[in-house]
């Protein structure tokens, strides 16, 4: 499941007309990389929830056999449910098979879908380093447990798996994630991972912009070493 229902307010005035994961990073939209990395893993269907500006992704995304995937649209009306509760409300697209959930909104450059939590374990969170714009954190981890606090705290990616379980308690309605997660790791039931590649949430239009720049400037010193026929992890020039 990608999330892409929000209104993506502190990305505005670019989300007035655009919503937060058809954004572009050097060209292709935030969630066409989502979707191109979930098919490259294997996955075959794919839940997106909409809201703001809910027209505008069929037209870019179709039903998503250009990606080799099938795409299925969960409506939320006319304000989001939030993370939880737009998990809820797509949970009968799942059954009872674990799913991997991302936000729509993210870079990220970690290897999806995110693989099923171990049996007896409702989740499997991804980590990351904390960005300056978050320099608390959300989670520790200890020995691949998700804790509230430790030595040491991470920020959540927005990317993880599921068991459909977590979710099936909650009514219909707006519901947060934070609050099931805690309970999830307070129970022993949460497992995590940290990610030390790229990542950013592009919370803003700058971290957009820097963050474009950033990934055409790989782009383009790789298109060179290539073309340079250099020797496999030797950079032409930094």
């Amino acid at each position: 499941m990608i999330l892409a229902a929000g209104f993506g307010e502190r990305m505005r005035p670019l989300t007035l007309s655009t919503p937060k994961p058809l954004l572009p990073v050097d060209g292709t939209p935030l969630i066409v990389r989502h979707l191109r990395r979930l098919a490259a893993g294997g996955v075959s269907d794919v839940v997106i929830n909409v809201c703001w500006l809910k027209e505008a992704f069929r037209p870019v995304l179709g039903d998503g056999s250009e990606f080799g995937l099938r795409l299925r649209y969960v409506d939320e009306g006319d304000a989001p449910l939030e993370v939880a509760g737009g998990i809820r409300n797509a949970l009968e697209h799942f059954g009872e098979a674990p799913f991997c959930v991302v936000n729509g909104d993210v870079y990220c450059d970690y290897p999806l879908p995110v693989a099923a939590p171990a049996p007896g374990r409702l989740g499997h969170l991804v980590l990351v380093p904390n960005p300056a714009q978050h320099p608390r954190g959300d989670f520790a981890l200890e020995c691949g447990e998700v804790r509230l606090d430790g030595a040491r705290r991470y920020t959540y990616a927005g990317i993880a798996s599921f068991q459909p379980t977590l979710f099936a308690s909650l009514p219909a309605g707006r519901a947060a994630l934070k609050p099931l997660l805690v309970g999830a790791l307070r129970a022993g039931r949460l497992t995590g991972e940290l990610h030390e590649g790229e990542w950013s949430d592009v919370g803003t239009p700058e971290r957009l912009e820097a963050l474009s720049r950033a990934v055409a400037a790989a782009r383009l010193r790789e298109a060179y070493n290539t073309a340079a026929m250099a020797p496999p992890g030797k950079l032409i020039y930094e």
